[in-house]
C-alpha cells in the first residue's frame, strides 16, 4: 500500500478478511493516478432496503493534490458493492487523466501550457489568443441553397458562403426562434 486507506463500516462488522481485501485494493489506487494520497472506504449495510440488491453500499472517496473523486455502488454483498465501486472509480480516474494529462504529451496542465505559450505583451495589454485556424472551400450559392447546405452539414449555429447574387461573403445564422438571419458585410 502506498496511499493511506481509511475503512469505516456502519451497521455491519468489519471482518479481518474484508479489511485486508479492501485495504489491498484501495491501497493501490495511486497506481492509476499518482496524485492520490488518501482513500476513504465506507461500507454500510441497510437491513430495511426495498431491494436485496441495495442492502450493501460501498462509498469510495479519494483525495490528492488538487483532486477529489467519489463513487458509490450498491449490491447484495459488501465485496461486490466494493468491487463495482472500485471499477467505477477507475473509470473516473481515467476520465480525469484524459482531461488533465492527455493532449500535451508532457504532463503539464492546461494553465501551465497556455502560460508558457503566450508571449508577454510589450504595452501591458493582453492580446487575444487564436487557438485554431480553419480553412475551407467556399462555393457561390443563393440563400436557399445555403440554408439547405447548412442543414446537410449539421451546422447548428452559422454557415459562411459566397452569395452569388451579391458576389460577397455572407453569414447565415440560426436565430433563437428557429428562423434564420443573414449577415452581409459591407466594405467601407
Amino acid at each position: 500500500m502506498t496511499n493511506k486507506v481509511d475503512i469505516q463500516t456502519r451497521q455491519m462488522e468489519l471482518t479481518p478478511k474484508l479489511e485486508e481485501y479492501v485495504a489491498s485494493k484501495a491501497g493501490r489506487l495511486d497506481k492509476y493516478l499518482p496524485l492520490i494520497e488518501e482513500a476513504r472506504v465506507e461500507l454500510t449495510h441497510h437491513k430495511s432496503a426495498r431491494l436485496a440488491t441495495d442492502r450493501s453500499v460501498a462509498e469510495i472517496t479519494v483525495w490528492g493534490k488538487g483532486v477529489v473523486l467519489r463513487t458509490e455502488e450498491r449490491s447484495d454483498e459488501p465485496l461486490a458493492a466494493f468491487d463495482s465501486a472500485l471499477d467505477k472509480l477507475q473509470r473516473k480516474i481515467e476520465r480525469y487523466k484524459g482531461k488533465h494529462y492527455h493532449g500535451r504529451g508532457d504532463g503539464r496542465s492546461v494553465a501551465d501550457a497556455l502560460a508558457a505559450s503566450e508571449p508577454e505583451p510589450e504595452d501591458g495589454e493582453a492580446s487575444p489568443l487564436i487557438v485554431r485556424r480553419k480553412t475551407f472551400a467556399v462555393h457561390a450559392m443563393n440563400e436557399l441553397e445555403a440554408v439547405e447546405q447548412m442543414k446537410l452539414l449539421g451546422h447548428e449555429n452559422f454557415f459562411i458562403f459566397l452569395n452569388d447574387a451579391t458576389s460577397h461573403f455572407s453569414i447565415l445564422y440560426r436565430r433563437r426562434d428557429g428562423s434564420y438571419g443573414l449577415i452581409e458585410p459591407a466594405v467601407e
